[in-house]
């Protein structure tokens, strides 16, 4: 049996499954078995997947469920000792399972281990760093206020830690990552690999719905984390909800064209301070504040141009971890 179970959801992922498979195949760690689940695509994803000649590979087609459930159906197939999820999406380094692998067997007691992330746009030509923190052992209060995991296609987590937790929710349509590592982080330790590994790509494509989508989402995973939390962490409730409107109105300010974006954001930021005041003093909110007055008085059209500069002399200096 294989080491570790890679699980790829994939639909309609025709533009770009070939090159996330490919980072797979480049790794550096090649005891794996790749379970690339076609959630009903009725594009070239299927086709494109039987053009690899791989015997790591293992294809299984459903009709279409959504992404929770796609990830289910991998676990269900998954036969590693060690389990880990890549959206059909986005790209690894190829050093992200050797690293991880030897984070979680340097450290017994841990059930899972994450790395730092860049955010990359569609084309995959500009980039921009995620979270990178380094909360280890005990990290639910950390997760409670934010998935500072940042992406589905990071996290690597041991069998026992999957059969003890169950499966990922899916009556949720956006979130269920953080979801699930909320579940993981009150009874497993956490370990990191402290080195950018996941290059997370974000799609401007109706990106205006998809943040209506995402806040709804958000409220439901919120909630339901703090009814469960003990008495101890329930405050932290209103810190994690305006961490929330401070990621939307990043999602905002970044994605999304015009006008009627920077209302949004502001609409966010304001409610985020309303909800804890503190956060006027973090770093992310005077980024924020920053993109916004420039949207302001620039036009968006100039504070876009402006933005996109300076995130092309960010992807020049990171195009060497590709």
């Amino acid at each position: 049996m294989p080491s570790v179970s890679v699980i790829v959801p994939a639909y309609n992922s025709g533009r770009t499954i070939l090159e996330t498979i490919a980072s797979v195949q480049r790794q550096t760690f090649s005891d794996f078995e790749l379970i690339v689940i076609n959630d009903g695509s009725t594009d070239k994803t299927l086709e494109l997947l039987g053009s690899i000649q791989d015997s790591r590979l293992k294809v299984f087609s459903y009709g279409n469920a959504g992404l929770p459930t796609a990830r289910n159906r991998g676990i269900a197939q998954a036969t590693g000792q060690f389990i880990t999820f890549l959206d059909a999406d986005d790209l690894w380094t190829p050093d992200k399972l050797e690293l991880q692998v030897a984070a979680l067997k340097n450290c017994p007691e841990a059930g899972a281990v994450y790395s730092w992330t860049l955010v990359m746009d569609e084309k995959g030509e500009n980039f921009h760093p995620g979270k990178s923190v380094s909360f280890e052992g005990n990290v639910y209060r950390e997760m409670l206020l934010s998935n500072f995991i940042a992406s589905g296609s990071n996290i690597m987590l041991r069998r026992e830690t999957i059969e003890a937790v169950g499966v990922f929710d899916s009556t949720l349509k956006s979130c269920e990552d953080w979801d699930y590592w909320l579940r993981v982080a009150p009874d497993w330790i956490f370990v990191v690999v402290p080195k950018s590994q996941i290059l997370y790509r974000q799609s401007s494509g109706a990106m205006s719905s998809k943040i209506d989508v995402m806040d709804k989402n958000h409220l439901i995973v919120i909630e339901k984390a703090f009814e469960k939390a003990p008495p101890d962490l329930k405050r932290l409730k209103n810190q994690s909800l305006s961490n929330k409107n401070q990621f939307l109105a990043q999602l905002c300010l970044t994605h999304v064209s015009g006008t009627e974006a920077a209302k949004q954001a502001f609409r966010m930021l304001y409610k985020s301070i309303k909800l804890y005041p503190k956060s006027l003093l973090s770093k992310s909110m005077r980024i924020l504040t920053f993109k916004l007055l420039l949207i302001l008085i620039l036009s968006p059209e100039r504070a876009n141009s402006l933005l996109k500069q300076i995130s092309r002399l960010r992807a020049a200096k990171r195009k060497a971890v590709i």
